[in-house]
């Protein structure tokens, strides 16, 4: 296995596990009925924006030259 397949494959990784999060964190919020304190649902919020922005960029996979 050379570098690009081991970096495609943490690629993928990560954005497979910024979805998985993301649902997670989405479940525990529909299981709590969406009650908590306004920071708590500002953090997670805030939370998801940021694994979308980073899965983002992963996909965009521009490479530097």
């Amino acid at each position: 296995m050379n570098n690009k397949q081991l970096s495609d494959l943490f690629r993928y990784a990560a954005i497979a596990g910024n979805i998985l999060f993301v649902l997670w964190i989405s479940f525990n919020a529909m299981d709590d009925g969406f009650k908590g304190t306004l920071v708590e649902k500002a953090c997670g919020i805030t939370l998801i924006m940021l694994l979308a922005t980073n899965s983002f960029f992963l996909l965009r996979k521009q490479t530097a030259k």
